[in-house]
């Protein structure tokens, strides 16, 4: 099993427990309840077919069966790297009845970045598909295997034939459903899910959640939002991010349908909202700018839309306005939190939208949150702080990193986000001043510049790089390379693209370059990326 590195009090335990934030329940428990109440009735569709929840609980029992099958054991950590497809939960929701930890990662990650996180989360298997968005990913399991002593086991979900390759499609016709003999039984307070994001060293860091932690934060979604059975949900983040994921968790318990979309479509999004009657959407702000610019809008109906949550970015003032003219049935809420802590600021339906825009809203009451200065000490009304969270949703620490465990807590055991906040009002509604750390955040997905950097040190043209976010009024940050070159040489963006390319994900790509004679540096050494981003805006 895996150690948590931050296991919660017995104190917390006993607190969360009698307000019933905490309980015994794990997903499976839940999701095999939802399958004996209401079998017939449609759980998920993806552009590929459609399950009802009878489906999709036999399928998991499948797919646990098949794992069990194969050795997958107690504590074994599995990686996931799967497109937005009803696989994804099979397999994910399988893993608990062998006990082992789901580990997902984006489907977006490429060699560089799968290979470390598979090697530092030792996993024993990994799951994949044979290809998404035109990428092959068996190709490049294949010239990672090497590296990987520890992966024992590697799974498509696809019919195919490929050395060392297991293909799940092609046995489980002549797989069984798990006898419950066979089932293995996992604590609510058990690691059963990490992810792994960027973090202030440039290397991933593994955020370890419960069971108790992952079904409090969808419950806070469905409660404050009112989710029920009779809502139909869009699904096109992606599964392998954490707000992906739990949006399929928040299905499964209001008893609700989802319709998962591989990519992001205005044109395709507005008539899947037409056609399927959506209810309900998560997003991040640049997909309501896409929406709102689409040409298309005024053709669909839309009358089924009952809510928009976004969070990732804080979305413009003009972007909700907008909003609210274009769709006034439909209420535009915004959120904060993060893969940390779940969620545990936000607008609420019943708020006046004018007296809350440009905010995230309130700390919901199961949550904590304060402003600190570097001491941890809280700052007085008014002024900006970094952002601290405490309660039942937030994560049990980093995997195998303590020096990261002792930074991002204070003293007193809250989580320190990097994010800088300021209290607008009495009421306690929140601002997103500014991110402390030096995260890149583009249109929600987070990277740290250092990795792309590393890379590109690579180039025989290039003696200094840096990768810095500048402002963009659609995506929130866009990615803009600032480079030295070596004497006599010339690079075009194109040329640094198609050396990345394939690489890392396609959303850490550099969208602009910028050639200059030096760097701007600290007095040690560090580059000064505030100065960059300073003098790339006055451009």
């Amino acid at each position: 099993m895996i150690d948590i590195p931050r296991p919660p009090s017995a104190q917390a335990i006993a607190r969360y427990t009698a307000q019933g934030y905490w309980g015994k329940a794990t997903f499976a428990d839940i999701m095999q309840a939802r399958a004996r109440q209401t079998p017939d009735r449609e759980a998920m569709a993806d552009e590929r077919r459609r399950v009802t929840y009878g489906q999709l609980w036999a399928e998991v029992r499948r797919f646990a069966e098949f794992l069990r099958r194969q050795g997958i054991d107690r504590g074994d950590v599995v990686t996931l790297q799967l497109p937005s497809r009803i696989e994804f939960p099979v397999v994910f929701f399988a893993l608990e009845l062998v006990g082992a930890v789901a580990n997902k990662i984006s489907a977006d990650f490429r060699a560089v970045e799968v290979e470390y996180i598979l090697r530092f989360s030792k996993s024993k298997a990994y799951v994949c598909a044979k290809e998404s968005k035109g990428f092959d990913y068996l190709g490049m399991l294949d010239g990672m295997r090497g590296g990987l002593p520890e992966l024992a086991l590697a799974i498509c979900i696809d019919d195919v034939e490929h050395p060392g390759v297991t293909s799940f499609a092609r046995v489980v016709a002549h797989t069984p459903e798990m006898a419950e003999s066979d089932r293995l039984r996992m604590s609510s307070q058990d690691v059963m899910r990490m992810c792994f994001t960027s973090g202030t060293t440039g290397n991933p860091k593994g955020v370890l959640h419960s069971f108790d932690t992952t079904l409090w934060t969808a419950e806070l979604f469905n409660r404050e939002l009112r989710v029920t059975e009779d809502d139909v949900l869009l699904g096109f983040l992606p599964v392998g991010l954490n707000w992906g994921y739990l949006n399929l968790v928040q299905t499964v318990m209001a008893g609700a349908r989802i319709v998962m979309l591989e990519r992001f479509s205005a044109a395709e999004v507005l008539h899947v909202i037409e056609r399927e009657r959506i209810t309900y959407i998560p997003t991040p702000p640049a997909a309501i700018v896409s929406l709102l610019n689409a040409p298309e809008l005024a053709h669909h109906d839309l009358s089924s839309l009952r809510v928009m949550i976004t969070g990732g970015t804080s979305a413009a003032v003009e972007t909700v306005k907008a909003f609210q003219a274009a769709v006034p049935h439909a209420r535009l809420i915004e959120l904060y939190g993060m893969l940390e802590t779940g969620f545990h600021a936000i607008t609420r339906l019943t708020d006046d939208p004018l007296k809350v825009i440009g905010t995230v809203g309130r700390c919901l009451p199961s949550m904590g949150l304060r402003l600190v200065d570097d001491a941890g000490r809280d700052v007085p009304f008014g002024e900006i702080g970094e952002i601290a969270a405490s309660g039942p949703s937030v994560h049990l620490g980093y995997l195998d990193n303590p020096q990261a465990n002792a930074d991002s807590f204070t003293a007193d055991g809250w989580f320190r986000t990097g994010d800088l906040g300021q209290f607008v009002d009495a009421e306690g509604n929140l601002r997103i001043a500014g991110r402390k750390k030096e995260i890149i955040n583009r249109a929600g997905k987070k990277y740290f510049p250092r990795e792309i950097e590393e890379l590109l040190y690579e180039h025989p043209k290039v003696m200094q790089a840096a990768v810095v976010g500048v402002p963009d009024p659609r995506l929130g940050e866009s990615n803009c390379l600032c480079v030295v070159l070596k004497p006599g040489r010339q690079l075009e963006l194109e040329e640094v693209v198609a050396f990345l390319k394939g690489r890392v994900a396609d959303y850490k790509l550099p969208e602009r370059m910028v050639r200059l004679d030096a760097l701007p540096m600290t007095p040690t050494g560090k580059v000064r990326r505030s100065e960059l981003v300073r003098q790339i805006t006055a451009r």
